[in-house]
Protein backbone atom coordinates (compact mmCIF):
# COMPACT_ATOMS: atom_id res chain seq x y z
CA UNK A 1 0.00 0.00 0.00
CA UNK A 2 2.70 2.52 0.91
CA UNK A 3 4.26 2.49 -2.55
CA UNK A 4 1.15 4.22 -3.95
CA UNK A 5 1.03 7.11 -1.46
CA UNK A 6 1.79 10.49 -3.00
CA UNK A 7 2.00 14.22 -2.29
CA UNK A 8 0.50 16.71 -4.73
CA UNK A 9 2.80 19.28 -6.32
CA UNK A 10 0.63 22.13 -5.00
CA UNK A 11 1.42 21.02 -1.44
CA UNK A 12 5.13 20.88 -2.26
CA UNK A 13 4.93 24.39 -3.69
CA UNK A 14 3.37 25.56 -0.43
CA UNK A 15 6.15 24.01 1.69
CA UNK A 16 9.13 22.76 -0.35
CA UNK A 17 10.74 21.57 2.91
CA UNK A 18 7.95 19.07 3.58
CA UNK A 19 8.82 15.39 3.83
CA UNK A 20 6.79 12.44 5.06
CA UNK A 21 8.15 9.14 6.26
CA UNK A 22 5.56 6.45 5.57
CA UNK A 23 5.65 3.25 7.63
CA UNK A 24 3.50 0.25 6.79
CA UNK A 25 2.95 -2.22 9.64
CA UNK A 26 1.37 -5.60 9.01
CA UNK A 27 0.12 -8.25 11.41
CA UNK A 28 -0.43 -5.99 14.40
CA UNK A 29 -1.96 -7.36 17.58
CA UNK A 30 -3.17 -4.19 19.24
CA UNK A 31 -4.72 -3.98 22.68
CA UNK A 32 -5.66 -1.61 25.50
CA UNK A 33 -3.09 0.68 27.11
CA UNK A 34 -0.92 -1.05 29.69
CA UNK A 35 2.03 -0.29 31.97
CA UNK A 36 4.43 -0.36 29.01
CA UNK A 37 2.55 2.24 27.02
CA UNK A 38 1.94 4.39 30.09
CA UNK A 39 5.70 4.45 30.61
CA UNK A 40 6.23 5.44 26.96
CA UNK A 41 3.80 8.31 27.35
CA UNK A 42 5.24 9.49 30.68
CA UNK A 43 8.78 9.42 29.29
CA UNK A 44 7.72 11.39 26.22
CA UNK A 45 5.85 13.96 28.34
CA UNK A 46 9.00 14.53 30.41
CA UNK A 47 10.89 15.35 27.19
CA UNK A 48 8.20 17.54 25.58
CA UNK A 49 9.43 20.78 24.02
CA UNK A 50 7.88 24.13 25.01
CA UNK A 51 4.92 25.30 22.95
CA UNK A 52 6.96 28.10 21.39
CA UNK A 53 9.57 25.67 20.05
CA UNK A 54 10.70 26.30 16.48
CA UNK A 55 9.45 22.90 15.26
CA UNK A 56 5.90 23.71 16.38
CA UNK A 57 6.12 27.27 15.09
CA UNK A 58 7.02 25.85 11.66
CA UNK A 59 3.73 23.97 11.58
CA UNK A 60 1.75 27.02 12.67
CA UNK A 61 3.34 28.93 9.79
CA UNK A 62 2.41 26.12 7.39
CA UNK A 63 -1.21 26.30 8.56
CA UNK A 64 -1.32 30.05 8.02
CA UNK A 65 0.09 29.57 4.52
CA UNK A 66 -3.11 27.81 3.38
CA UNK A 67 -5.45 30.09 5.35
CA UNK A 68 -5.97 28.13 8.58
CA UNK A 69 -5.81 29.73 12.02
CA UNK A 70 -3.51 27.54 14.16
CA UNK A 71 -4.79 29.01 17.40
CA UNK A 72 -8.25 27.62 16.53
CA UNK A 73 -7.39 24.40 14.67
CA UNK A 74 -4.02 23.37 16.02
CA UNK A 75 -1.39 21.19 14.35
CA UNK A 76 -1.64 17.73 15.88
CA UNK A 77 1.61 17.83 17.85
CA UNK A 78 0.75 21.29 19.21
CA UNK A 79 -2.61 19.99 20.47
CA UNK A 80 -1.06 16.80 21.86
CA UNK A 81 1.62 18.58 23.88
CA UNK A 82 -1.10 20.68 25.48
CA UNK A 83 -2.82 17.49 26.75
CA UNK A 84 -0.72 16.62 29.78
CA UNK A 85 -0.78 13.96 31.07
CA UNK A 86 -0.85 12.42 27.62
CA UNK A 87 -4.08 10.49 26.93
CA UNK A 88 -4.13 6.70 26.97
CA UNK A 89 -5.91 5.36 23.86
CA UNK A 90 -4.56 1.91 22.97
CA UNK A 91 -1.11 0.37 22.62
CA UNK A 92 -0.46 1.40 19.03
CA UNK A 93 -1.82 4.93 19.37
CA UNK A 94 0.11 5.38 22.62
CA UNK A 95 3.28 4.28 20.79
CA UNK A 96 3.02 6.82 17.99
CA UNK A 97 1.83 9.59 20.30
CA UNK A 98 4.90 9.04 22.47
CA UNK A 99 7.22 9.32 19.46
CA UNK A 100 5.29 12.36 18.24
CA UNK A 101 5.76 14.25 21.50
CA UNK A 102 9.39 13.16 21.98
CA UNK A 103 10.34 14.61 18.58
CA UNK A 104 7.73 17.39 18.26
CA UNK A 105 6.68 15.60 15.08
CA UNK A 106 3.12 15.22 13.74
CA UNK A 107 2.31 11.53 13.25
CA UNK A 108 -0.88 10.11 11.79
CA UNK A 109 -1.90 6.51 12.29
CA UNK A 110 -4.34 4.95 9.83
CA UNK A 111 -6.10 1.59 9.68
CA UNK A 112 -5.05 0.30 6.26
CA UNK A 113 -7.98 -2.10 6.19
CA UNK A 114 -10.40 0.81 6.01
CA UNK A 115 -8.67 2.67 3.19
CA UNK A 116 -10.04 2.80 -0.34
CA UNK A 117 -7.27 3.44 -2.83
CA UNK A 118 -3.99 5.19 -2.01
CA UNK A 119 -3.55 7.92 0.56
CA UNK A 120 -2.56 11.27 -0.94
CA UNK A 121 -1.90 14.73 0.42
CA UNK A 122 -3.62 17.39 -1.69
CA UNK A 123 -5.03 20.92 -1.69
CA UNK A 124 -8.80 20.53 -1.31
CA UNK A 125 -11.20 21.55 -4.06
CA UNK A 126 -13.90 22.06 -1.40
CA UNK A 127 -16.28 19.33 -2.55
CA UNK A 128 -14.49 16.27 -1.16
CA UNK A 129 -16.74 13.90 0.83
CA UNK A 130 -16.00 14.16 4.55
CA UNK A 131 -17.53 12.64 7.67
CA UNK A 132 -19.49 14.63 10.23
CA UNK A 133 -16.61 14.69 12.72
CA UNK A 134 -14.43 16.59 10.24
CA UNK A 135 -16.85 18.91 8.50
CA UNK A 136 -16.37 20.07 4.92
CA UNK A 137 -12.86 21.12 3.85
CA UNK A 138 -12.27 24.61 2.57
CA UNK A 139 -10.93 25.30 -0.91
CA UNK A 140 -7.15 25.21 -0.85
CA UNK A 141 -6.94 23.48 2.51
CA UNK A 142 -4.28 20.78 2.80
CA UNK A 143 -5.93 17.39 3.40
CA UNK A 144 -5.11 13.72 3.37
CA UNK A 145 -7.67 11.72 1.41
CA UNK A 146 -8.37 8.42 -0.34
CA UNK A 147 -10.91 7.35 -2.99
CA UNK A 148 -13.81 7.68 -0.53
CA UNK A 149 -13.01 11.13 0.83
CA UNK A 150 -11.04 13.15 3.36
CA UNK A 151 -9.21 11.11 5.99
CA UNK A 152 -7.52 14.02 7.81
CA UNK A 153 -8.28 17.73 7.59
CA UNK A 154 -5.90 20.67 7.77
CA UNK A 155 -2.81 18.59 7.12
CA UNK A 156 -2.80 16.82 10.49
CA UNK A 157 -5.43 18.61 12.59
CA UNK A 158 -8.21 16.02 12.84
CA UNK A 159 -8.64 12.48 11.54
CA UNK A 160 -11.85 10.92 10.28
CA UNK A 161 -13.56 8.14 12.24
CA UNK A 162 -13.38 5.61 9.39
CA UNK A 163 -9.61 5.12 9.36
CA UNK A 164 -8.77 5.48 13.04
CA UNK A 165 -6.61 2.81 14.62
CA UNK A 166 -8.58 0.68 17.07
CA UNK A 167 -7.82 -2.42 19.13
CA UNK A 168 -9.05 -4.46 16.14
CA UNK A 169 -6.57 -2.91 13.69
CA UNK A 170 -4.26 -5.50 12.09
CA UNK A 171 -2.58 -3.50 9.31
CA UNK A 172 -1.68 0.16 9.66
CA UNK A 173 0.01 3.05 7.91
CA UNK A 174 1.84 5.74 9.84
CA UNK A 175 2.57 9.18 8.38
CA UNK A 176 5.47 11.01 10.06
CA UNK A 177 5.40 14.59 8.73
CA UNK A 178 8.47 16.80 8.78
CA UNK A 179 9.14 20.48 8.17
CA UNK A 180 12.40 22.33 8.71
CA UNK A 181 14.10 22.82 11.13
CA UNK A 182 13.67 19.09 11.77
CA UNK A 183 16.29 17.21 9.78
CA UNK A 184 15.55 14.18 7.63
CA UNK A 185 18.03 12.30 9.80
CA UNK A 186 15.93 12.98 12.92
CA UNK A 187 12.80 11.98 10.99
CA UNK A 188 14.45 8.65 10.18
CA UNK A 189 15.45 8.16 13.82
CA UNK A 190 11.87 8.84 14.94
CA UNK A 191 10.63 6.26 12.45
CA UNK A 192 13.03 3.70 13.86
CA UNK A 193 11.80 4.41 17.37
CA UNK A 194 8.21 3.84 16.28
CA UNK A 195 9.07 0.55 14.57
CA UNK A 196 10.83 -0.57 17.76
CA UNK A 197 7.77 0.18 19.90
CA UNK A 198 5.47 -1.59 17.45
CA UNK A 199 7.76 -4.63 17.61
CA UNK A 200 7.41 -4.62 21.39
CA UNK A 201 3.64 -4.77 20.95
CA UNK A 202 3.81 -7.45 18.23
CA UNK A 203 7.23 -9.19 17.98
CA UNK A 204 6.34 -10.87 14.66
CA UNK A 205 5.21 -7.64 13.00
CA UNK A 206 6.32 -6.89 9.42
CA UNK A 207 7.18 -3.29 8.53
CA UNK A 208 8.31 -1.32 5.52
CA UNK A 209 9.22 2.33 5.15
CA UNK A 210 9.25 4.91 2.38
CA UNK A 211 10.48 8.51 2.47
CA UNK A 212 8.70 11.08 0.30
CA UNK A 213 10.67 14.33 -0.02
Amino acid sequence: MIEDIWVDDRVRELRPDFAVLVIGAYGLRNGPSDERSREWLADAAAQAVPLDHEKIEAWRAAYRAFGAKPQRTRPSVDALIRRMPLPEINLVVDAYNAVSVRHALPIGGEDAGHYAGPARLVRASGDEPSDEALGEPEIGEVVWRDDVGVTCRRWNWRQCVRTRITEQTENAVFLLERLEPMSVDELTVAGGELVNLLAQITPEIRTETRLLE
